[in-house]
């Protein structure tokens, strides 16, 4: 891989020209630097439309996946020839496809703040190298590239993994569903490499090319450094959260010892591999009830939340929020509606949740409650 050598900025206008580039790029992707996860509307039309979902999905993440292509573009800003463009694509390619498939299909999660750091820090590593930053400021070569480009597309695929993991995967097709995803990422990989290769092509015939490329690769040194520093910030500010119970308004979840408690029912919910469930009961307004639940071992998101009776618009009130094995409270209702947990089980096995209660409440689960009785033991979509 050749790169090019850079010439300092001629003209004061290229240097005001750089200024301006680098202020767009970070007001672009300012409102994006937290864009985690996928929205209800996408998980729905994933249920609904099967494998070719996940296809148009994948591509259509890729697109909007400013972090990838702008690592892409890195790679590919200074090759010339089919051959080379193939090559380093190709180890890219290779990189993210294999974690992208393996941690998918053993549920392997890390946090996606840490992961896409590190993606930030590699589009300020391959525009580095285009700069020849190695040789320029520490006077040594730069490491193998194929062998950085198939490392850091290994991370890249931890992320890519991180939102497909994120959707309604089916044990019975998942392999095929992380396969269809990960044709779709290539898909829209390869149309947007098709625009890259334009523009580029485009400016190398122009003499302003060199500044250009100064210009570029500088604003990505200096873009994937904030997407570093944005992706820590929302990584200390999650951990806080979490150290903190992550809860909303956890000052209405009081403690509960539960070696004083005499617990009315008890209750058995099976979350299903990669699945969700619901459990809720019903309370007055000033009604209060005792609770402890536990796992079978494994961790599981849960939002512990009220919905008030009678409410068409959808509103809920979360009491707390986290990712535990177990939790226990005493829960004062400020008023009249349902009240219990969501959780999420992102693990390849099923998970059940032993839910122990007692106080002021009404089952509506359908074997408490009759035949008749609204089932509230139900999978969320």
């Amino acid at each position: 891989m050749k790169y090019f050598q850079i010439h300092q900025f001629p003209k004061r206008d290229n240097t005001l020209m750089f200024f301006w580039f680098v202020a767009a790029i970070l007001l672009l992707f300012s409102s994006a630097a937290f864009a985690h996860g996928m929205s209800e509307e996408e998980k729905q039309a994933v249920i609904a439309g099967g494998n070719l979902r996940y296809m148009w999905l994948g591509a259509t993440h890729m697109l909007s996946g400013y972090d990838h292509l702008a690592f892409v573009f890195g790679i590919i800003f200074f090759l010339t020839t089919f051959r080379d463009i193939a090559k380093y694509v190709t180890a890219f390619t290779v990189g993210h496809s294999i974690t992208l498939i393996f941690a998918t299909f053993n549920a392997i999660q890390l946090n996606y703040f840490l992961i896409d750091a590190i993606i930030g820090l590699s589009v300020s590593y391959i525009a580095f190298a285009n700069l020849d930053g190695f040789r320029k400021y520490f006077n040594v070569n730069p490491p193998n590239m194929m062998f950085m480009i198939v490392t850091l597309g290994l991370i890249h695929g931890f992320g890519l993994s991180t939102r497909l993991q994120e959707l309604p995967l089916s044990e019975d097709q998942l392999l095929l569903n992380i396969i269809s995803f990960n044709v779709g990422i290539e898909l829209g990989q390869i149309s947007a490499l098709a625009i890259m290769l334009l523009l580029i092509a485009a400016w190398r015939k122009s003499h302003f090319f060199q500044t250009f490329s100064s210009i570029t690769n500088t604003s990505l040194v200096v873009v994937g450094a904030y997407l570093f520093l944005m992706q820590m910030h929302g990584y200390e500010h999650a951990t806080n959260e979490e150290l903190r119970g992550g809860a909303a308004v956890a000052a209405t979840v009081e403690p509960v010892d539960q070696n004083q408690l005499t617990w009315s029912d008890t209750i058995e919910v099976l979350i299903p591999a990669r699945g969700d469930k619901e459990y809720k009961l019903y309370l007055t307004q000033g009604a209060t009830f005792s609770y402890a639940w536990q796992t079978d071992g494994k961790d599981l998101f849960f939002d512990f939340h009220g919905e008030p009776a009678a409410d068409s618009t959808g509103s809920f009130q979360s009491f707390q929020k986290n990712t535990l094995n177990k939790s226990t409270g005493t829960l004062t209702a400020s008023f009249e509606g349902t009240h219990g947990w969501y959780w999420k089980n992102n693990s390849n096995k099923a998970v059940t949740v032993t839910l122990k209660v007692s106080g002021d409440y009404a089952r509506l689960d359908a074997d408490k409650a009759g035949a008749d009785a609204e089932t509230y033991v139900h999978d969320s979509l």
